[in-house]
């Protein structure tokens, strides 16, 4: 569930230096244990159920990617107030209930190594539980009277809805397209980190010559989120997951490496692929077989390529603002999420 980038923020002092990423994680430092303190606060409930869920998911994992860039965002237009710290952890409460939602759509086990909160407490309770969280982070983003932001959440948590509509409505089918596959992405990912990025414009003194920027920036740098998940579930080893390798297929979710890879195989290696779609498992096909059609075709590397496009598409948005340590942090982003293993 979430602690913040390297596992930093729930203990006191600064974040812990990380190769590559230092300037991304110190320069919010401090505003990070902010808005970790008001999550975990607004995590609770006299209701026991809540108070003990909310207990677990603070002491999960997590990089908490998306407060921290929309902090950064508010430093780059000089905001330094309590506003962005909230609005940081609705983003995160929002993320959250996502999640939950998504391991009860997945019939998910695993979650970062730990137990999913559907696994533990069952299907009912949970789906309750992630819309209590959706319906406290909209009451908190209102606790500042900026209607407009709340209307880019309304907007974003729509999206990353109909998103997860278009995926499921695809589950299990091997013929899904490129455009396809990027649309649901763009629904699913990309529009929560276009919204963390440009919410910073809405708040007082307003900018809205920044938010067409902040806003491409954040749907780039969410695309490339996305892709580099698609081939950490390749590539990274079941202990940085915290879940199985090819958990995605498994679930019958076609993911770019094998949109890209089906065109090119023959029909008895296609149908490796569609035997796992159709069990569910690895009963009759193994992870190995799969893992060597990607490596003997590339379409890892493709894919890799595309993220670092995605990435140099988020930098330039980054063009439009002066010179500053914000802006020197914006641009290291795109690197930490390139090279993240988790």
């Amino acid at each position: 569930m979430s602690q913040p980038i390297a596992n930093t923020v729930t203990s006191p002092g600064k974040p812990a230096a990380v190769p590559g990423i230092s300037r991304f994680v110190d320069l919010v430092a401090d505003k990070l244990l902010a808005t970790e303190a008001v999550f975990r606060h607004h995590l609770d409930s006299d209701v026991p159920f809540i108070h003990q869920a909310g207990d677990y998911i603070t002491k999960g994992g997590g990089k908490r990617v998306r407060p921290a860039l929309l902090l950064l965002a508010a430093r780059l237009l000089g905001h330094d107030g309590d506003e962005e710290v909230t609005y940081g952890a609705v983003i995160e409460l929002i993320h959250t209930a996502t999640l939950i939602h998504d391991d009860i759509i997945d019939h998910a086990s695993l979650r970062r190594g730990q137990a999913t909160l559907n696994n533990l407490w069952g299907n009912n309770l949970t789906v309750l539980l992630g819309d209590w969280i959706y319906t406290k982070a909209m009451q908190m983003a209102l606790s500042h009277g900026q209607i407009e932001v709340v209307r880019r959440l309304c907007d974003a948590t729509l999206k990353m809805t109909e998103g997860e509509l278009l995926a499921f409505q695809r589950l299990g089918v091997i013929d899904l397209s490129v455009d396809e596959y990027f649309a649901i992405i763009d629904r699913k990912t990309a529009h929560l980190f276009a919204a963390a990025c440009s919410i910073p414009t809405l708040i007082q003194p307003l900018r809205p010559d920044a938010a067409p920027f902040l806003d491409r920036y954040g749907r780039a740098l969410g695309i490339c989120f996305q892709l580099v998940d698609d081939l950490l579930d390749f590539t990274a080893r079941e202990s940085e997951l915290g879940k199985p390798v090819l958990s995605d297929l498994k679930e019958g979710k076609l993911t770019l490496p094998l949109i890209l890879l089906l065109p090119r195989v023959r029909p008895d290696e296609r149908k490796l692929i569609a035997t796992v779609l159709e069990d569910r498992s690895f009963s009759r096909v193994s992870a190995q077989e799969i893992l060597d059609l990607v490596h003997a075709e590339g379409t890892l590397d493709e894919v890799r390529e595309m993220a670092e496009g995605w990435a140099s598409r988020a930098r330039q948005e980054l063009a439009f603002f002066p010179a500053c340590d914000a802006r020197d942090a914006l641009e290291v982003a795109p690197d930490f999420v390139l090279h993240r293993r988790s």
